[in-house]
């Protein structure tokens, strides 16, 4: 294992060298120590390595993110897995706003709880957040899967797309066009998959889905002043 000292050195050079990755792989293993809430931390990996983060961090933790697992042993701060696109981002306290916005793939795993907008815009990524989630949580979520084991805040899934999001606890409310759907049996499936890979104990049987009811997909004449 590989570690890196950010009291020590440079954030700039952790992340030269965790990129250069990408064509070298010989090294796998990271353990970062130090961050003091740094930001950018192991942002744009594009290569199978593991990164263990000993502490907290702060914007934009494991952006961009492709094939690495970034698992932080602390909070994070707004942006946390922006735009991923494959791999496995884990947070073992809170995260603050938008986490996962624009996510792509990959999973997204937040054991505590999330602040505002997470999953904003979210257009393939996983998310699985064991506590609750702030207001606007996936507005305009495009695809993918928001898992919230707690509580969801105000205006939920506001402007939503085909994301699906399944809520164990209660819902503030519910955002423009999302509603509340049956939860079929390949819905249980999808959620027993993502929710055994987040670590958490949680019955599928217990979550409600909410999803699009498509009523702001097209132009109505009559909408128009």
């Amino acid at each position: 294992m590989q570690t890196y000292d950010l009291q020590a050195n440079s954030l700039r050079e952790l992340n030269a060298a965790l990129h250069a990755q990408a064509n070298d792989t010989n090294q796998t293993s990271w353990e970062i120590v130090n961050p003091r809430g740094s930001h950018a931390v192991a942002v744009g990996l594009d290569a199978p390595i593991e990164v263990r983060v000993k502490g907290s961090t702060g914007y934009y933790t494991a952006g961009m993110n492709k094939q690495a697992t970034v698992h932080v042993h602390g909070s994070a701060g707004p942006g946390v897995a922006e735009n991923m696109m494959s791999g496995t981002v884990v947070i073992d306290g809170d995260a603050s706003q938008y986490a996962g916005a624009t996510g792509h793939g990959g999973l997204l795993v937040i054991k505590g709880n999330a602040s505002s907008r997470c999953g904003i815009s979210m257009k393939g990524i996983n998310i699985v957040v064991h506590g609750n989630v702030g207001h606007m949580s996936a507005f305009m979520a495009q695809s993918g899967n928001l898992v919230v084991c707690g509580d969801a805040g105000d205006a939920l899934g506001d402007s939503i797309y085909e994301a699906r999001l399944f809520v164990r606890g209660s819902v503030k409310s519910l955002g423009a066009d999302c509603i509340e759907k049956e939860m079929r049996p390949e819905h249980i499936e999808i959620l027993r998959d993502l929710l055994d890979r987040a670590g958490s104990d949680a019955k599928p049987e217990e979550f409600k889905r909410y999803g699009s009811a498509r009523q702001l997909y097209n132009f109505k004449v009559d909408n128009a002043y």
